[in-house]
């Protein structure tokens, strides 16, 4: 445990050290994932890596929940940390532990600067966010660390889950407190919030959205998707891609034996604009898009 710890720091204060050198070279964007669960921000990876590392930006992310509830697929990993995670008792006192020691390990190949933990409880999957907010979580308490984060931070976007009907509670409502924190500063200091999803699975569900029912501040405009494609080439002879990025931080989660599928896919990181932003936000979003995608290395 302690070894693979000192090979996280290793890794974080490696990346940190290249973002500082990039960000004397220019002032990038300044980002703010905020996600529910350890492995959600592998959806933004390839857009954070470009802003961490081409932009000479930062990215900082806050995690909702303590990832209690992603045992039920952690059998292989059961001998790398030695415990029973498939377990609910064991996974409930160690799983958290070792999903942040993933999250940093694989933050630190994307470049992330920063990560809050706000500690909410996971209780495994549902599709009603408006309970987890109402019942499950400390919502004002969240509601306070992302209102400090957001005064603090400075930020000049935030990235979240496009909250889709179809999908874990858990990801709509990090979504909607999110926007409600957005929500709550002045106008003319908010920083653009943004959905996301990745292409590959809902996405018939996702062609459909415009707003998550009962949460009007979620509906987007239908500009766009701005797109950052993992498939972009770079590298000698243009052999090697941003689907690395994301296959590399993939197999951090040891603990997660499903999102060990999801390695070799491609993707495309698409991201649209809430209405709550204004419409000067779309401008400000394919500007920022447009300098992920074309921006040297």
């Amino acid at each position: 445990m302690r070894t693979l710890f000192t090979i996280c720091l290793f890794l974080a204060s490696s990346v940190f050290e290249r973002v500082a050198t990039a960000q004397a070279l220019g002032d990038g964007p300044s980002v703010l994932v905020v996600t529910a669960h350890p492995d959600d921000e592998i959806m933004f990876a390839a857009t954070m890596y470009r802003i961490t590392h081409a932009l000479g930006g930062t990215v900082d992310i806050a995690l909702m929940t303590d990832g209690a509830g992603g045992y039920r697929f952690s059998t292989l990993s059961e001998s790398i940390y030695g415990r029973e995670l498939t377990d609910p008792d064991v996974a409930r006192n160690y799983l958290p532990a070792i999903r942040k020691r993933e999250l940093m390990a694989g933050g630190a190949i994307a470049g992330i600067r920063n990560f809050y933990f706000l500690e909410q409880p996971d209780l495994g999957k549902t599709e009603d966010q408006d309970s987890i907010l109402a019942y499950v979580w400390d919502s004002e308490f969240a509601a306070g660390r992302l209102d400090h984060l957001l005064a603090q931070g400075e930020y000049d976007f935030v990235f979240t889950h496009l909250p889709i009907k179809p999908f874990h509670s858990h990801h709509k409502a990090a979504t909607i407190l999110a926007i409600e924190a957005v929500s709550r500063m002045p106008f003319g200091n908010r920083p653009v919030i943004l959905g996301s999803f990745t292409s590959g699975g809902l996405d018939d569900a996702v062609a459909a959205y415009r707003e998550l029912e009962g949460h009007p501040a979620t509906k987007i405009y239908l500009d766009g998707p701005f797109v950052f494609d993992r498939s972009t080439p770079l590298g000698l002879d243009g052999r090697l891609n941003y689907n690395i990025i994301a296959n590399w931080m993939i197999a951090e989660y040891k603990s997660q034996g499903t999102m060990q599928l999801f390695m070799g896919n491609e993707g495309v990181e698409r991201f649209w604009v809430y209405e709550m932003n204004g419409r000067d936000a779309v401008g400000k979003t394919d500007a920022l898009m447009e300098q992920v995608r074309t921006a040297p290395f």
